[in-house]
């Protein structure tokens, strides 16, 4: 057991003093120390002698433990442990130098401060301990007077708040660079905005309370609101969908913070409202608001700032992705609209085509079937794709493609032969564009989509996994929607005449699965009316 060798003024003893340490201000966060000594009169006068200290506007919370077993546990609780008043002497002649390594090396912790006390120098020479021991300052219970305990633990936390800020800019910065990667990746401004509140909440270790609004300017003023809300969590997720004009009349503290912050240009720091600025190369302002629990500390504030600029060339990445899908789709429908070009009904066509294959692929996905196919790309560029299917019928003679009735085999060697023209024609845009495009997958299903499923189909005679699933897909849509409507050599068939004639051709003709998706979209009224055909909805055929 240790003990106190000599008492003097400084170390009042005040057994009534309270055992769980000064109040803890509500602003700012307190400040953790641990006393572990067996003593009780070593507690009570460490208390009295540091609880009411104040450093940085940071209140002390004061925690005892009685034993150095008892210490550990408490600092498996509490990974922000600033400083510990370590005793050296309790269970066992060495229980606190054992608790040292047991802090540095099973829980891992580098930054609290660990300060040893004793009331026997001897038990624990000074210079051997300091070698051998990673602590940070060593003393006698008889030196520590209420100065030097003054001193001892203000220039300790000043020693934690540098390692915790050292500490915090090293993961702060290593999430930023994650969270900056995420967001490249992240293709709806929604998804962005949700993606930047969540990333905010993983840099400074708070909770997800957060609201993401944009401020539209110029041109954007005439179809959008001025300020939208695009991603709401936590407390604010009810504001998702609403106005601003909402946000002021719950929240009008938080909407006039925004408005300032929109006004002046830069970020605003009142805690508990604070809002983060980011402006964009396009002419769009962002701001974000977040709940943190305490005011944010300096590096905090240096770490969300270079997040802010982040965010903004992350938005201006995003921004131009769009447009150049924007620009691709554009050449898609350019493409398409030149094989409607001759033809008003196929234009009406194309489009059933485009949002049935979309539905098949979904409905396939749900199915867990052609997993290594049905990519995130897959899913984004199957529909728009497909509207190219027929795109080689720009070379097909007026005669042939309006012919009224069956065509004779020589008719059919140039009608079949839009298959091949259309592929080539893509395949050869698709060169231009590195990876995988709206064109490359046009080229499959332009070339595929009247391939057989058994092998006998054209151009190429594939069979099975040969063919292009974008390509198997299309095949079973082009020949549902021309059953369904009216063309040139035939009348629009009644859906569940279509259905039957699909299904007794899976296997042969079409692939078996992609037939069981269009069943399970049918059979479960999960397509609009729009898509299966001027009969099942009642209405006349156009004559």
């Amino acid at each position: 057991m240790s003990s106190m060798e000599n008492n003097n003024d400084d170390w009042l003893l005040d057994d009534d003093a309270d055992a769980s340490g000064a109040e803890t201000c509500p602003a700012r966060k307190a400040w953790k120390i641990l006393i572990i000594d067996d003593e009780k009169d070593v507690h009570s006068a460490t208390r009295l002698a540091i609880k009411d200290l104040v450093y940085k506007e940071r209140p002390l919370e004061l925690l005892s433990a009685y034993s150095a077993r008892e210490g550990y546990e408490l600092l498996r609780q509490h990974d922000d442990m600033a400083l510990i008043l370590l005793d050296v002497v309790m269970e066992t002649d060495s229980a606190g130098l054992d608790l040292v390594h047991r802090i540095r090396d099973e829980l891992g912790n580098r930054l609290a401060r660990i300060v040893l006390r004793t009331g026997q120098p001897g038990q624990a020479p000074e210079q051997e301990v300091i070698l051998n021991y990673d602590i940070n300052d060593y003393k006698t219970k008889t030196e520590l007077t209420v100065q030097k305990l003054f001193t001892t633990v203000i220039s300790s936390l000043r020693a934690y708040e540098n390692l915790v800020a050292i500490e915090k800019n090293r993961q702060g910065l290593s999430k930023i660079l994650e969270g900056a990667a995420d967001l490249y990746q992240l293709r709806s401004l929604r998804e962005f905005a949700s993606g930047v509140l969540k990333q905010i909440s993983a840099i400074l270790d708070i909770g997800t309370d957060g609201v993401l609004c944009m401020e539209n300017t110029g041109h954007d003023l005439a179809a959008r609101p001025e300020l939208e809300i695009l991603a709401a969590t936590g407390a604010f997720e009810p504001l998702l969908g609403r106005s601003a004009e909402d946000m002021q009349n719950s929240y009008p503290e938080l909407h006039a913070a925004i408005v300032e912050t929109l006004h002046n240009k830069q970020s605003l720091y009142r805690h508990p409202v604070d809002v983060l600025y980011i402006a964009s190369q396009n002419g769009r302002e962002f701001v974000v608001h977040f709940s943190p629990q305490w005011p944010l500390e300096d590096v905090e504030r240096d770490l969300l700032e270079v997040f802010c600029q982040r965010i903004s060339s992350a938005y201006d990445n995003l921004y131009l992705y769009s447009q150049l899908v924007k620009s691709q789709e554009a050449t898609v429908v350019a493409l398409a609209d030149l094989a409607e070009f001759r033809d008003t009904d196929t234009g009406e066509h194309v489009l059933r085509v485009q949002q049935l294959s979309d539905a098949i692929a979904g409905e396939l996905k749900e199915m867990d079937a052609y997993p290594q196919d049905l990519t995130p790309a897959f899913m984004d560029m199957i529909g728009m794709a497909s509207i190219l299917h027929d795109v080689g019928k720009v070379g097909t003679p007026d005669h042939i493609l309006f012919k009224p009735g069956r065509l004779d085999p020589d008719e059919r060697i140039i009608m079949e032969q839009h298959a091949s023209i259309g592929a080539n024609i893509l395949r050869k845009a698709s060169a231009m564009v590195e990876g995988v495009s709206y064109l490359s997958v046009g080229a499959e299903i332009a070339g595929g989509h009247h391939e057989y499923f058994d092998g006998s189909g054209y151009p190429n005679k594939l069979s099975a996994q040969e063919i292009p699933l974008s390509a198997r897909i299309v095949a079973v849509v082009d020949v549902f929607d021309a059953l369904l409507h009216k063309r040139p050599y035939k009348q629009p068939w009644p859906l569940q005449e279509v259905m039957d004639y699909i299904a007794g051709r899976s296997g042969s003709q079409f692939d078996p699965l992609v037939v069981t998706a269009l069943q399970r979209l049918v059979n479960g009224s999960k397509l609009p009316p729009m898509l299966l055909g001027p009969i099942h909805r009642g209405e006349q055929p156009a004559t």
